[in-house]
């Protein structure tokens, strides 16, 4: 027996959140050491977009096969969302909300931000997860109500700035194909933050970005659209390091949120203030 089946074993039997953060963990690096395998720095995306798509679902499909079995096995009664790019509140009980391929464009075309994530969300509350990213070898955990996150088992804290024209901040898209008025408030929304910030980044995935933002290593995040699987790893670990989690105008995030923004208490204010405009 692997590890990581033996440790979804535990998690199941003891039902402790100590031992299923463990597992989750273990979960996770499995998964994502095996699409490591099939990592390749060389590799060039498909010339056209059918074939794109295909190589997307092949990777979905290889890492889902293994991180849905053992984190199943770890919590049999916890339901699944089967589709990563859904958005909006579930039914009141525990939900797996996965992400077997965090940035699978990035694997396919040979980037290295890649990796997977898993988070437990109990009545519409995500209260652990596990990200990991391979080719980094970054490990990032948070538990509900422990009052930090961990990278690679260091504390993390979010940033300590108190001024937005001294701050990096980020932003990219929830999902492809997203509606023309969400791009153009995307676009809208970044001249405004070109404006008041010190510089802004546009990337995906989300995961990765909002881990740094706990780590106090940028400033702050803010996406349109709602994608449970690209924000629920993200608003934990920056809220247990000590973060702000909100919607655009300011208000407390949760899963039916049509928007979101994350960033240092010392900045939110102005971050709020900087897209209020954007409408």
């Amino acid at each position: 027996m692997s590890t990581a089946a033996r440790l979804a074993d535990e998690a199941a039997t003891v039902g402790r959140d100590d031992a299923l953060i463990a597992a989750t963990v273990a979960a996770v690096k499995l998964t994502g050491s095996e699409m490591l395998r099939h990592f390749d720095t060389q590799a060039r995306s498909p010339t056209n977009l059918p074939d794109l798509v295909g190589a997307i679902h092949a990777n979905d499909r290889r890492s889902l096969e293994i991180v849905r079995s053992l984190l199943e096995r770890a919590r049999p009664k916890a339901g699944w969302v089967e589709d990563e790019l859904e958005g909006g509140s579930l039914p009141d009980s525990e939900w797996w909300i996965v992400d077997p391929m965090e940035g699978n464009i990035n694997h396919v075309q040979g980037l290295a931000q890649w990796g997977v994530s898993a988070t437990l969300v109990r009545d519409n509350v995500p209260v652990m997860t596990a990200v990991y990213e391979p080719v980094a070898g970054r490990l990032y955990t948070a538990v509900r109500g422990h009052g930090a996150a961990y990278a690679n088992e260091v504390p993390m804290r979010v940033s300590a700035k108190t001024s937005l024209e001294a701050a990096i901040v980020t932003t990219g898209q929830a999902k492809p194909g997203e509606s023309a008025e969400t791009y153009r408030r995307i676009g809208e929304s970044i001249t405004a933050m070109l404006q008041a910030a010190l510089v802004v980044r546009m990337t995906v995935p989300a995961t990765f970005e909002l881990a740094q933002v706990a780590a106090g290593n940028i400033d702050g995040f803010w996406q349109f659209s709602n994608v449970r699987s690209g924000q629920v790893a993200g608003a934990l670990l920056v809220s247990e390091a000590g973060g702000v989690v909100s919607d655009i105008d300011g208000r407390p995030w949760t899963l039916a949120s049509n928007d979101f923004l994350a960033s240092a208490p010392g900045t939110h204010n102005e971050f709020v203030a900087a897209l209020k405009n954007v409408a």
